[in-house]
């Protein structure tokens, strides 16, 4: 259990702001670029419907609408990798600082640091 004066402390880091402050700045983003290619697609669909409804090329009987589709899911995932790999580095060696700066060091052995 965590105790009040030690939650005072951590909020008032320079390292817990700053990493807060990152992480939610560079999650905005991520989810504002989603937001985007997401309303681009339905107001597409809203209002030019057949221009999805083509086919990718003469005979085809795949749509343009599909493969933006597929295109869209493929995005949301390579989005979510992207965050994964800066959390996994900067995100986790921030949170890793401030484990050790505020916590017992019998509780939390020095590990070292990814760089």
């Amino acid at each position: 259990m965590i105790n009040a004066s030690l939650a005072t402390k951590i909020k008032n880091d320079k390292d817990y702001i700053y990493l807060v402050q990152t992480r939610r700045a560079y999650s905005i983003k991520l989810t504002l670029l989603m937001l985007c290619v997401y309303f681009s697609f339905i107001l597409t669909l809203a209002f030019y419907p057949t221009f999805l409804a083509a086919p990718l090329y003469e005979g085809a009987t795949t749509t343009i609408g599909i493969a933006v589709g597929i295109f869209i899911i493929l995005f949301s995932f390579s989005l979510t990798g992207i965050y994964v790999r800066r959390a996994n580095s900067e995100f986790d060696t921030l949170t890793q600082k401030i484990h050790e700066k505020f916590s017992p060091k019998e509780l939390y052995p020095q590990k070292k640091l990814r760089s």
